[in-house]
């Protein structure tokens, strides 16, 4: 297998503010956009030619990656005019591969954080003869996700939606976001229409007698679909816990890049990441936070568990916790925002306006 298509055209409508002036995959994390460390992985399992299949803000990507040399490979890139959906959108992207009709395509979404043994999935198509491989994974409360049983040979039964009733929690097994698709099967999907893979290509192609196979691999897997899930998902990447090729520096307790500035008597733990040019004052503490570039942590600050978006500033003694705050924002001196608080793109909060304790 040499190439695959990347899934980035999602508008990360969770995520906002974060999104609203950048696209899903290439928000930070630990430190680099967080398509290069999907990058990065499918190289190092030997893919060579990557399809993007953009559509949010798709002007954002070929800019910052161009023709993917830096990264040893060899990108393109696939508008949609309109949302595809996910089957809509590897069909879309479909007319620049190359590979044969038999030949393996690599699929994956932009905003799974994992672990996967690329190649086993792979080597589990090739071996098993499947028309469709899925990477599956064991939650322990299946009950947001559609699940997926299979046989005792990793052959798939059913696709079944999210479960109302324990009664219909038949398995632990739910799909994990990464595909090998035989290339002829990708041109069954229809054409010029949205078209969800999980709901539509999958059960479609069961019914009608196809191999779908399904291999569990159970190593570190995150949705960063959410705000806090990303904070999470990057401070793994800075601590180790999720593996990449691509974080900027050696893993540890803390990463600062180049430019930025950090106060001696400042406190960083917890995974945290500071961007290029910004700046952490004297006496402040951030705990498994990212601080994206040129933003500001003045004096006495306390961040835990939040993002901190470009160019935004946090007040002296101010305290923030699971807190996204967004591009150019200003949280003043003296806030205590808390878990959920979303501070929008260029916002101004004065200083002492938002508490959740008294003021003694």
């Amino acid at each position: 297998m040499t190439e695959a298509i990347l899934l980035v055209g999602g508008k990360g409508t969770r995520l906002r503010p974060l999104t609203v002036h950048t696209p899903k995959p290439m928000v930070r994390a630990a430190g680099v956009p967080f398509l290069t460390h999907q990058l990065a992985r499918a190289r190092a399992a030997g893919v060579e030619h990557i399809v993007l299949a953009t559509s949010y803000l798709a002007e954002v990507f070929e800019p910052y990656f161009g023709d993917g040399s830096s990264l040893g490979l060899h990108l393109e890139y696939v508008t949609e005019e309109e949302p595809l959906g996910t089957g809509g959108a590897i069909r879309n992207a479909a007319a620049r591969l190359r590979s044969g009709p038999d030949e393996p395509v690599l699929v994956f979404n932009g905003d799974i954080l994992t672990g996967l043994d690329i190649g086993a999935l792979v080597r589990t198509h090739g071996t098993s003869g499947a028309d469709v491989s899925l990477h599956l994974t064991k939650v322990s409360d299946p009950r947001a996700y559609g699940l997926v049983p299979t046989d005792g040979t990793g052959r798939v039964l059913a696709f079944l939606e999210k479960p109302q009733t324990p009664e219909e929690i038949v398995t632990d097994q739910i799909n994990a976001g990464a595909y090998v698709f035989r290339r002829s099967v990708i041109d069954t999907i229809p054409a010029g229409r949205p078209v969800s893979v999980e709901r539509e290509t999958f059960p479609e192609l069961l019914s009608a007698g196809a191999h779908l196979q399904g291999m569990v691999d159970s190593t570190y897997w995150l949705d960063l679909g959410t705000p806090a899930a990303f904070v999470r998902g990057s401070a793994d990447l800075v601590l180790g816990r999720a593996p990449s090729p691509a974080v900027p520096g050696r893993c540890g307790d803390r990463l600062v890049l180049p430019t930025a500035t950090v106060a001696p008597d400042a406190k960083l733990a917890g995974g945290t990441v500071v961007g290029e040019g910004a700046f952490v004052a004297e006496g402040a503490r951030v705990f498994g936070s990212t601080i994206l570039p040129g933003a500001v942590i003045e004096p006495g600050a306390v961040v835990t568990d939040s993002l901190i978006g470009s160019r935004a500033r946090v007040g002296e003694r101010s305290v923030l916790t699971g807190t996204v705050v967004g591009d150019g924002a200003v949280v003043g001196p003296d806030n205590e925002l808390r878990e959920g608080v979303r501070v929008w793109c260029d916002a101004r909060i004065p200083a002492g306006a938002v508490r959740f304790s008294s003021d003694q």
